[in-house]
């Protein structure tokens, strides 16, 4: 399992994303005449995701919702992503608007495409990808980081990419803050409709 870990590691450094079946495939072909890959495998097949969202994550998305549209767009390959996000439960609290690409932040053409708007607010653990999702949308978005998980403490992250609009302790904190602080937090838009 220790080998397991460090391939999902070293592929996320390649690819940038979590490669959960990519990674048990190469620890196949590492290790062809494991027997445990059958229990890996059960085990990535049926693990408790739900059980690894932030904590009040889920009303925080019932939240948004009550603003305007909620879409969940996130990174991942197109077998194990979409499992991952139905069992969840963040399919459902997003009523299965779900993107999934190889790389988001790559993908804004379609987003806008799909879900037009005037703004909008992006909520990502990610520094590297709001910073990327700021410099295509500009003004046209509010950047907000929650300081959890992985990347909340990363002090190269942090201080690599542009700071957030808003940032707040853990995705919980969202509970409390009200659109108008969300948009206000990003640089005014000028009065232009598409």
């Amino acid at each position: 399992r220790d080998r397991y870990w460090a391939i999902l590691e070293e592929l996320f450094q390649e690819l940038g994303y979590r490669d959960y079946l990519g990674a048990l495939q190469r620890y196949r072909v590492e290790h062809p005449q494991d027997m445990h890959l059958l229990s890996m495998s059960s085990f990535l097949v049926d693990y408790p995701f739900a059980n690894r969202l932030y904590p009040e994550s889920l009303d925080v998305l019932e939240r948004l919702r009550q603003w305007g549209p909620t879409i969940l767009l996130t990174d991942g390959d197109v077998v194990f992503q979409p499992r991952k996000v139905e069992r969840s439960g963040l399919s459902e609290a997003v009523n299965s608007h779900v993107l999934i690409y190889i790389h988001k932040e790559l993908a804004l053409d379609d987003v806008e495409a799909r879900y037009p708007a005037l703004h909008y607010v992006l909520v990502d653990d990610k520094p590297r990808i709001l910073a990327a999702v700021k410099e295509v949308w500009g003004n046209r978005v509010t950047t907000v980081l929650p300081r959890q998980g992985q990347y909340a403490h990363d002090a190269n992250a942090l201080a690599s990419f542009a700071i957030p609009d808003v940032t707040v302790d853990r995705i919980g904190d969202l509970l409390d803050c009200d659109l108008a602080r969300l948009l206000a937090a990003a640089p005014r838009l000028k009065a232009v409709r598409r």
